[in-house]
């Protein structure tokens, strides 16, 4: 895989949630013209792009800000069970610190902190804009 494309209001607001979270700034810059639109079938557009980057240098994060055309439906508040790609889950060392570093950011966290067996522990939250986010703590690996 090589990447997983979100869709944001705020470039500044989504880097800097996924900054706490862990990842890195690869870069950033606009992608437009008509080259674009055909890969997209947008026709025209204009979007503003960031790519963060996780820790371990092998995945990447796409955050898009469309200039034009303009973004048309909002799934931010799409429950877990709805139907599409929904969500992206980050590993993390210490999910009760990072669940509460995010809350200061406003996070808000959906449900609560559970474990699963002997093997995580493990949460979604609702991040910057809304957006659905997985943390998962493997159990024995602090």
């Amino acid at each position: 895989m090589d990447n997983v494309g979100i869709v944001v209001e705020s470039l500044d607001d989504a880097i800097s949630f996924f900054s706490e979270i862990g990842l890195k700034l690869e870069g950033r810059g606009k992608v437009e013209g008509e080259w674009a639109g055909r890969v997209t079938g947008l026709d025209s557009q204009c979007v503003e792009i960031a790519m963060m980057i996780t820790p371990d240098g092998h995945s990447r994060l796409e955050l898009s800000k469309f200039i034009t055309p303009s973004t048309i439906s909002d799934h931010r508040t799409a429950p877990v069970n709805a139907l599409g790609y929904l969500r992206v889950m980050f590993t993390v060392e210490d999910i009760d610190e990072l669940v509460s570093r995010l809350i200061k950011h406003g996070a808000q966290l959906v449900g609560e902190v559970v474990q699963y067996e002997n093997s995580y522990r493990l949460c979604y939250i609702r991040g910057t804009e809304g957006l659905l986010i997985g943390l998962a703590e493997e159990i024995g690996k602090k």
